[in-house]
């Protein structure tokens, strides 16, 4: 309780808050997810087609495959942060997190590729992000958006630093050292700082959300951690109609990503840009998020998500069209306004609908849905690829999904059906 106990008496000297200790502890945990995620799988895609002779069908089948594993396991990983906490979780996550990126260094058939590629997205992909945002809803309730927006930080670093730092370390040692040296640096940056600084709830420490010297009002008006014990998730209809659309972002922006390198080759566009203009988008991301974090606090989760919508339906078309460094760095910046827009609402709709007690249930499953629709989304513009020897219909395809998801969840409102809601918070 060493580290706890110094920056509690700094909250009672200056009233600072313990809970933007676990937010700043969010950032390095956001951060080290990038191994199992598909802006650094997608650098290192074609060296594995080269070494391993695998098509860039079946590359994308067994990520499909693997995907589903991740879906699988966050659902698991979620409801056990409700029973132990998100803390012991990630203290384990982290371990044996590091530990897979040290399996696919040294990867050699198909059975082995596929376990280490199940073994990187169901810890880097799902449980890694999933406990992050859980802990940061638990401790904030009027200042979630910003918090949410602040942890998110941590995407857009990886985005920005780790493809590029793979991409030379990849030209400099070869892929599998590159994925040796990622798994130390991830257990350096998860393991300690969970351990000595993480905190489940603000209520382990004697204090309350968002630093307020009392709970939250929706949390003294409704006993809301008993009403967790007969929340209904996968059995809703209310909660499917609003958790596919929200699963359609992921779905549409892996697929874009997982094939980066390989669209704009096919565009003319060279390996090294692909991978650079990922440095355009985390910028563009983080201001995105940042500002989406303070607005969303005012305007609520479904407008921003329709934002995020109309800008992804450009980014599609601007796949199709980026034949320049200007045009790629334009598809980039929209891909980054689109992806820090979704990031804040998905972090928080769950939460604002649900409640902070007992989310792990809710949050999971809804990541579940939405890894699902990321394991899916490569595979589809692989085949085409493969069958036309271009983009054009998959992409299209991609575009007409965010317009779907768009009606979805814009116009006819699924959330307003669900079990429980916070009241008198803005949801619209």
């Amino acid at each position: 309780m060493l580290f706890p106990d110094f920056f509690i008496k700094r909250q009672q000297d200056n009233n600072f808050f313990y809970g933007w200790i676990i937010v700043i502890v969010g950032i390095f945990v956001a951060f080290s997810s990038g191994p199992g995620q598909s802006f650094v799988f997608s650098v290192f895609i074609d060296s594995m087609i080269a070494e391993t002779g695998f098509s860039r069908s079946a590359i994308s089948t067994l990520y499909l495959l693997s995907t589903a594993i991740s879906a699988v396991m966050v659902a698991i990983v979620s409801r056990l942060a409700d029973r132990w906490g998100a803390r012991s979780n990630l203290i384990l996550i982290g371990i044996v997190f590091g530990i897979s990126c040290f399996s696919m260094a040294l990867s050699s058939g198909i059975i082995a590729f596929y376990l280490s590629f199940a073994a990187l997205r169901a810890l880097g992909q799902g449980s890694l992000t999933v406990n992050a945002t859980l802990l940061v809803n638990q401790w904030f309730v009027e200042k979630r958006g910003r918090a949410i927006a602040i942890m998110g930080l941590g995407f857009p670093l990886s985005n920005a630093i780790l493809p590029y730092l793979s991409r030379v370390l990849i030209d400099s040692f070869g892929w599998r050292e590159a994925y040796g040296i990622l798994g130390i640096l991830v257990m350096i940056l998860i393991i300690p700082p969970a351990f000595f600084l993480l905190r489940n709830y603000p209520e382990d420490l004697g204090l309350f959300p968002d630093g307020n010297n009392t709970p939250p009002e929706i949390e003294k008006n409704n006993n809301i951690q008993h009403v967790t014990q007969e929340r209904r998730v996968l059995t809703s209809k209310n909660f499917w109609l609003l958790a596919l659309p929200l699963a359609t972002p992921g779905l549409v922006v892996t697929a874009l990503i997982f094939h980066q390198t390989s669209i704009l080759e096919t565009n003319g566009l060279s390996a090294i840009t692909a991978a650079a203009i990922f440095i355009v988008f985390a910028c563009s991301s983080a201001i995105t998020s940042m500002i989406a974090g303070f607005f969303v606090e005012r305007i609520g989760p479904v407008v921003l998500f329709g934002f995020s919508m109309i800008v992804l339906c450009c980014v599609c078309l601007f796949a199709l069209i980026a034949d320049s460094i200007l045009l790629a760095i334009i598809y980039a910046a929209l891909m980054g306004i689109s992806g820090g827009s979704q990031r804040i609402v998905q972090g928080i709709i769950w939460a604002n609908y649900y409640g902070r007690f007992g989310l792990g249930k809710v949050q999971g499953s809804a990541m579940m849905i939405g890894i699902t629709g990321a394991a899916i989304g490569p595979l589809p513009l692989a085949l085409i690829f493969d069958l036309n020897g271009n983009y054009t219909w998959g992409i299209l395809l991609l575009a007409l999904l965010t317009i779907i998801a768009f009606f979805s969840i814009v116009v006819f409102r699924p959330e307003k059906g669900l079990e429980v809601r916070m009241p008198n918070a803005n949801l619209n």
